[in-house]
C-alpha cells in the first residue's frame, strides 16, 4: 500500500504535468518516435492483480548470463522495469541495488528489465552506476511473455509459487523498497 507521502507526491507530479499541457506546441508533440512510444504506453496492460500467476521469460541478461524461469521457482522474485532516462528510476534503482546486495544470500531472486531504446544504453548506465543486480533488455520476445504494465518504474513481487504478492507503479521510497524483504 502506498505511503501518504508517496500519494501526495504522485498527485503533485500529476498536477504539475497537467498544468503544463496548454504550453505544449505542435512542434513539441510532432516527434513521431515520442508519439509511437506514447501510443505503446497507452496500450500497455494495467498492473497484474495480486494473486494472479506471473509467468517469467527465459532470457539472456546484459552480462551475458542466462536467466531461466525455473531459477525463481521456490524463491521470492522481484521484477523491476526501469530506464536509464527515467528520473524516478534513478532514485529507486540505488535502493533496488541495496536490496539485492542485502538479501540475495537469503534466496532473493531479482530480474530487472530495461526499456531503454538500445541495450548498450542500459549496459553503460549499469556500469556507470556500479549496479550488479541481474538486468536484461526488453526485447519483443520478452514483451510477449511478460508485457510491461503501464507506467515506470514498475515493481512486482512474485511468490515462491509464482503468484503476484505486490504490484507497484511509480517510484518507491527507500523504506518501501526495504519493506519488500518482508516477503522473503
Amino acid at each position: 500500500m502506498p505511503s501518504r507521502r508517496r500519494t501526495v507526491l504522485t498527485h503533485a507530479a500529476a498536477w504539475a504535468a497537467v498544468s503544463t499541457l496548454p504550453r505544449w506546441s505542435a512542434a513539441q508533440t510532432a516527434d513521431a518516435g515520442a508519439a509511437s512510444a506514447a501510443a505503446a504506453e497507452a496500450k500497455a496492460p494495467p498492473l497484474p492483480a495480486v494473486g494472479s500467476f506471473l509467468k517469467l521469460p527465459a532470457l539472456t541478461l546484459l552480462d551475458g548470463t542466462a536467466f531461466r524461469p525455473e531459477q525463481a521457482d521456490g524463491h521470492v522474485c522481484i521484477v523491476y522495469w526501469w530506464a536509464s532516462t527515467c528520473p524516478f528510476c534513478a532514485l529507486q534503482s540505488p535502493e533496488m541495488q541495496k536490496l539485492w546486495l542485502s538479501h540475495r544470500d537469503r534466496g532473493l531472486v531479482m530480474l530487472t528489465l530495461s526499456i531503454d531504446k538500445k541495450p548498450q544504453d542500459a549496459e553503460a548506465y549499469l556500469k556507470k552506476k556500479g549496479y550488479s543486480f541481474p538486468a536484461a533488455w526488453v526485447t519483443p520476445e520478452v514483451q510477449r511473455v511478460l508485457p510491461k504494465p503501464r507506467g515506470l518504474p514498475i515493481t512486482l513481487v512474485r511468490s515462491r509459487e509464482g503468484k503476484v504478492l505486490q504490484a507497484e507503479r511509480g517510484q518507491m521510497f527507500a523504506e518501501e523498497v526495504e519493506q519488500l524483504a518482508h516477503w522473503l
